[in-house]
C-alpha cells in the first residue's frame, strides 16, 4: 500500500483517498454460473490498492506501479489501446455509455496479486478504481450495479465476456463469510466461513493449457444441448437446471451421447452441492463442506473434464493427508490452482511434501499463497 501512496505523491504531489480492491477464490460451484446455478466466492486478503484524487481537469491519469508504466487519457477521448490500460480505460467507457459524469483524476495502483493464478485480478482493477471513482466523484451507485459496471467494463475493450462471479466478490465480499450468489437474480446471501484450526492454500501448477477458450465454449453448447433434449423428455415447465435433478439425467441417459450426458449429469450435481455446501457452513460443519470440494473435483476431472494431469496431480496427493479436509481445481481449468483447506498445524509439512512430489513429477516448482478472506473493495481511512 504505501509504496502505491509513495508513487500517487511524488507523481501528482496531492492526497489521494486511498482503496483496497480484494481478488477473489470460488470454494464450490465451479463452471455453472453460466448454466442457471450458484457460486461461492470470497474476497481475499491479497489484492490492488488504488491512490485516487480528482485534479479539476478533464483528463485521466493512471501510474501502474507494479508495471512502472503510465498513461494519460482525455475523457473526451476515451478508446481501445492495448494491455493493461483497456482494463481502467474500460471502467471509463462503461460510465460514458451509462451517461455517468466523472471529472478528471489521478490514479496510482498496485498490489500483490499473481498474475495468472485465477485470483482474478482484472476483477480487482475494475472494482478498485469503480469503488474509487463513485466515492471522489459521490455518484451514490450501489454495490450490486457498481458490480454490473465492472462486468460490462471487462466485456468491452479487455473483450472477456466472463460471468459477473469476479467483479460481484470483489464488490461484496464479507471478512470470515463467503456468498452464496444465484448468478440468475443475483440474489445473494453471506454465510460465515469459520476455519478455525485451518487456513486455506492455493497451489499454482504453474501451467496454463492452450484448450482452454475452445473448450469452454465446448462446454457450453454440449449443455445447452442436453438442456434442451431434457426439457423435451421430462415435459413440463422447465426453465432451468436447478429444476433437473441427477436422477432426472441418469433415467434419460439414452436420449443423450455420452459426452453431453456426463456434462449434464456434472452440471446438476454440482447445483446440488453448491446449495448443500451453504447449509454445511450454517452448521459449520467444514468437514464434509471438504467433502464436497473433493467431489466437485471428480466431477471436473472426470464429468466436465476440464482438469489436466498437473490438477489431478495435487489433489490426489492432498487426499493422501487427512488433515487436509478439501481440494479442487479452481476457475476454468486446463491449469492454473488447486484451493485446500488444510489442518494450519500440518501445513507447512504436507505443503513442502506435496510441492516436492509436484516437482519432482513435472519439473515445475509451483507457487503456494495463503489467503484469507476480506471485505469487498473498500476506502482506507
Amino acid at each position: 500500500m504505501q509504496q502505491v501512496i509513495d508513487s500517487f505523491v511524488n507523481n501528482f504531489q496531492t492526497t489521494p483517498k486511498v482503496f483496497f480492491a480484494p481478488g477473489r477464490i470460488n470454494l464450490i460451484g465451479e463452471h455453472i454460473d453460466y448454466n442457471h446455478g450458484y457460486v461461492m466466492p470470497a474476497a481475499i486478503d491479497k489484492g490492488i490498492w488504488f491512490a485516487v484524487a480528482a485534479n479539476n481537469t478533464n483528463t485521466a491519469n493512471f501510474v501502474s506501479v507494479d508495471l512502472k508504466d503510465s498513461f494519460s487519457v482525455s475523457l473526451d477521448t476515451v478508446q481501445k489501446q492495448d494491455s493493461w490500460k483497456n482494463y481502467v480505460l474500460g471502467v471509463l467507457h462503461v460510465l460514458e455509455e451509462n451517461n455517468i459524469k466523472v471529472g478528471g483524476f489521478d490514479c496510482a495502483f498496485g498490489g500483490n496479486l499473481p498474475v495468472g493464478a485465477g485470483l482474478s485480478s482484472s476483477a480487482a482493477v475494475e472494482g478498485g478504481l469503480i469503488m474509487a471513482l463513485n466515492t471522489v466523484f459521490n455518484l451514490g451507485i450501489n454495490r450490486i450495479e457498481l458490480a454490473k459496471l465492472a462486468q460490462k467494463a471487462e466485456h468491452g475493450y479487455p473483450g472477456v465476456k466472463c460471468g459477473i462471479m469476479d467483479q460481484f466478490a470483489n464488490l461484496n465480499g464479507k471478512k470470515d463469510h463467503v456468498i452464496l450468489l444465484d448468478c440468475v437474480t443475483l440474489d445473494y446471501q453471506h454465510f460465515p466461513l469459520q476455519l478455525n484450526d485451518y487456513a486455506i492454500y492455493l497451489i499454482n501448477t504453474k501451467v496454463h493449457h492452450s484448450l482452454a477458450s475452445g473448450e469452454y465454449n465446448k462446454r457450453r453448447h454440449d449443455c445447452e444441448e442436453g438442456f434442451a433434449i431434457l426439457k423435451e423428455k421430462i415435459g413440463g415447465e422447465i426453465s432451468s437446471w436447478r429444476q433437473i435433478s441427477p436422477e432426472q439425467v441418469i433415467a434419460n441417459k439414452e436420449a443423450l451421447s455420452t459426452r453431453v450426458f456426463d456434462r449434464c449429469l456434472f452440471v446438476t450435481q454440482e447445483i446440488g452441492r453448491t446449495q448443500k455446501a451453504g447449509e454445511l457452513l450454517k452448521q459449520n460443519n467444514l468437514i464434509e463442506f471438504g467433502k464436497l470440494m473433493f467431489q466437485t473435483h471428480e466431477g471436473l476431472s472426470k464429468l466436465y473434464e476440464v482438469s489436466c494431469p498437473e490438477l489431478d496431480f495435487l489433489v490426489d496427493q492432498a487426499k493422501l493427508f487427512p488433515e487436509v479436509i478439501g481440494a479442487r481445481v479452481m476457475g476454468g481449468g486446463f491449469g492454473g490452482c488447486t484451493i485446500n483447506i488444510i489442518e494450519k498445524a500440518k501445513a507447512d509439512a504436507i505443503i513442502t511434501s506435496v510441492t516436492s512430489a509436484y516437482q519432482k513429477q513435472f519439473n515445475i516448482i509451483p507457487e503456494v499463497y495463503e489467503v484469507a478472506t476480506s471485505n469487498g473493495t473498500y476506502e482506507i481511512v
